[in-house]
């Protein structure tokens, strides 16, 4: 590549034709590797830890962007890279297996390659420093149990969960609500957790959201929440104690499946036709009246005969509830989902304590509320904001609460935060680095080294001094043998973790290593970079 002018002194690039560019092998594969992957890492750096900077990320289409999640960052990046996508799969890993500590995991790898690198140009072949790695990691996975505090917590004694999910909180753009979000986070998980078999099934929580009032407004309802209206003004706004009907049937005659023509040549004939059509909705409405429904919820349209006539018959109607909502509506009321009007029974409807419509803002948006259902395994949490942006970013950051305290349910031990693990875990590993004779040794010094990237990492977005402030609680952990000294990012005035409630979950943790370790031992082993052209 390179740069020229033209006769107006304007500068354009030259870029070498395909066949002219030389095949990258052995070592400068590896740098170029490890080059690529820096990079990325170097982009999240940045948004670790509570003081992390937001990205502002533009898609093709104009639509904007601004979070701090290092999965959806890495997500909407247009990475050509095939290095650079293998750690957007990394963080996408984390993201699916724990749902936190994405930015993590990638900072975590971007400081291995880095370290290898140095490894690489002093001759150590790249498969010993990544049996090194490996070793490593197992030292400090296991260190990290050693560590590990358990937290007892049941259906009403929760605050432990509640402090884990405020760790997680703190780090994002709802962090001056943290507490109450947290709240709404472990409440929603404990209301669908299966607390004997410790599972939780995240798609019974519904986030839902609309523009308007304050961040503070979210609330947390036991049950679900419709982005619809009811189809008739003049049906009622509330109603009580009530038995729903869940189609998936249209209010419409029913359609033949040849093709037909319908030839009208006279009034009585028109006439016929019409009394038929109400003939048809009559029985439907009827169907609906006689198995006792106070409420249709109906997948497809009505039409306006039939909308007219569910309201003269006193029956209140909402239509086009997609299938998704369809389906926790379902659950939630304990009711059947009905394909036909024919197989309507009693048994089949659901059953909920109130159902109303609600009006949000000078425009009058409504909403309908399905609250106090007969099996209130499925909730919804219904955020509000200044802007959609706002909203996104507020569901994201609720999704990794969910996640954390659904992890804490699965297992509830814990480490604390604030960089305290991992600068346990790279003492830990330096000293079991002497234990090695061989090559490895260096490998594993060099992961210890790597682990000391988050705490600084975590104290350049502080503002703090990198250097002096990592190097100060070091010396503090060994000397009082104390792994719960981190940094202080909110400047509270202590470096104890317990006493700040900084928690982080083990097997977050745990992951965070093992699949950054994975991922850059993948890494390392690649000498040969063949273009498509090539093959």
């Amino acid at each position: 590549m390179a740069l020229a002018f033209d006769e107006f002194g304007r500068p354009f690039i030259i870029i070498k034709e395909q066949e002219q560019k030389t095949r990258l092998r052995g070592l400068d594969a590896q740098k170029a590797n490890i080059s690529s992957g820096k990079a990325v890492a170097r982009i999240l750096r940045t948004s670790l830890g509570p003081k992390g900077m937001d990205k502002m990320l533009q898609s093709p289409e104009g639509d904007v962007t601004i979070t701090n999640d290092g999965a959806t960052i890495l997500e909407q990046m247009d990475v050509d890279n095939q290095i650079a996508k293998l750690m957007v799969e990394l963080s996408r890993s984390q993201d699916y297996e724990i749902g936190d500590g994405t930015t993590g995991v990638v900072v975590m790898a971007g400081a291995l390659l880095e370290q290898a690198e140095k490894l690489l140009e002093r001759g150590i072949h790249p498969i010993r420093v990544a049996e090194g790695y490996e070793m490593a990691s197992r030292i400090a996975v296991e260190h990290l149990e050693r560590i590990a505090n358990k937290f007892e917590f049941g259906v009403n004694e929760f605050e432990p969960l509640i402090q884990t999910c405020m760790t997680t909180l703190s780090s994002k753009i709802v962090n001056r609500c943290k507490r109450s979000m947290a709240e709404i986070a472990v409440k929603a998980v404990l209301a669908v957790a299966d607390l004997e078999r410790k599972d939780v099934n995240l798609d019974l929580i519904k986030l839902e959201g609309k523009v308007g009032g304050k961040l503070e407004d979210t609330e947390l309802i036991y049950g679900i929440v419709v982005d619809k209206d009811m189809s008739h003004p003049q049906m009622p706004k509330q109603i009580q104690d009530a038995n729903i009907a869940i189609l998936t049937c249209p209010f419409e005659p029913p359609k033949p499946k040849t093709k037909h023509e319908v030839d009208i040549d006279a009034v009585e004939k028109f006439q016929t036709l019409r009394l038929q059509e109400q003939k048809y909705f009559d029985d439907m409405v009827q169907k609906c009246k006689d198995v006792g429904a106070t409420l249709v919820i109906c997948q497809w349209g009505f039409d306006d005969e039939a909308n007219h006539l569910l309201m003269h018959r006193n029956l209140p109607a909402v239509r086009w509830v997609g299938g998704v909502e369809l389906e926790l509506i379902a659950i939630a009321t304990g009711g059947r989902i009905v394909p036909r009007f024919q197989e309507l029974t009693p048994e089949k409807l659901g059953r909920a304590g109130l159902v109303r419509e609600k009006s949000f803002g000078t425009t009058k948006d409504r909403m309908i509320y399905i609250e106090h259902c007969a099996n209130s395994r499925a909730v919804t949490i219904f955020i509000r904001g200044g802007n959609k942006m706002m909203i996104e970013e507020t569901k994201r950051s609720i999704h990794d609460a969910l996640c954390v305290a659904r992890n804490l349910i699965r297992n509830n031990s814990i480490v604390y935060g604030g960089g305290s693990a991992e600068i346990s875990c790279s003492i830990a590993v330096e000293a079991a680095a002497d234990k090695h004779p061989g090559v490895e040794q260096y490998a594993i010094r060099a992961f210890a080294d790597a682990l000391d990237s988050i705490p600084m990492a975590l104290t350049e977005n502080s503002g703090l001094q990198p250097i002096e402030t990592l190097s100060a609680i070091k010396s503090q952990q060994i000397k009082e043998n104390n792994p719960w000294c981190g940094i202080d990012c909110n400047d509270v005035g202590t470096n104890d973790m317990r006493e700040q409630n900084v928690f982080e979950t083990l097997i977050g943790k745990q992951q965070q290593i093992l699949l950054a370790t994975q991922v850059v031992k993948m890494i390392l082993k690649i000498d040969d970079v063949i273009s498509p052209s090539e093959y």
